[in-house]
């Protein structure tokens, strides 16, 4: 179950270890890594497969109740510790600039990542099995029927965004490698 944060932890202490090779490359160069570049593209490509692993993994593994791939809060907090660090490397990725159809992306990405925080907090209301399976008939049925209807509330929120964000990314990879690659 997700009350002791196991996965906020680890997503803490990895991106200590992603601003340390950052901070690195920094002191070296003596300049903010451009997304341009070598570690850049590194950090934006890697971050980027870390956001996918957590949209395709997870949906999949949910929507296969019937395999026996681990318990689906395992795979919740998989999904919680990408979509922490995946979206952390992509914003190490911009340089710090934010405009055109990047700073969409970007933005996109800080909703979601907002969102799933609010997200997680709604679903730790809702008791649960180690499976992560509902657990019903609990002492304050209205108290559990309002977190259930918030839980599906912020999916019609989360959702829609999380697919933006994945168009926008896309359309913003597409335009890297045509412009910066196939044009040179």
């Amino acid at each position: 179950m997700l009350r002791g944060g196991r996965e906020l932890w680890w997503a803490f202490f990895v991106g200590i270890l992603i601003t340390g090779a950052y901070g690195g490359v920094y002191l070296t160069t003596r300049k903010i890594p451009a997304a341009s570049e070598l570690f850049g593209h590194a950090i934006g490509i890697f971050g980027f497969i870390l956001m996918l692993m957590t949209e395709v993994l997870y949906s999949l593994r949910k929507r296969t109740r019937s395999a026996s791939w681990g318990r689906m809060s395992s795979w919740l907090q998989f999904h919680i510790f990408t979509g922490l660090v995946g979206p952390y490397m992509v914003l190490l990725h911009t340089s710090w600039k934010f405009n055109g159809l990047a700073g969409v992306t970007t933005l996109f990405t800080l909703i979601i990542v907002v969102s799933g925080f609010i997200g997680r907090y709604i679903y730790t209301r809702i008791p649960r099995t180690l499976d992560g399976l509902e657990i019903e008939g609990t002492l304050s049925e209205s108290a559990l029927r309002q977190a259930r209807q918030l839980m599906a509330l912020w999916h019609t929120v989360h959702i829609p965004i999380g697919m933006a964000l994945f168009v926008s990314a896309f359309v913003h990879i597409g335009g890297a490698i045509y412009y910066a690659t196939l044009l040179k």
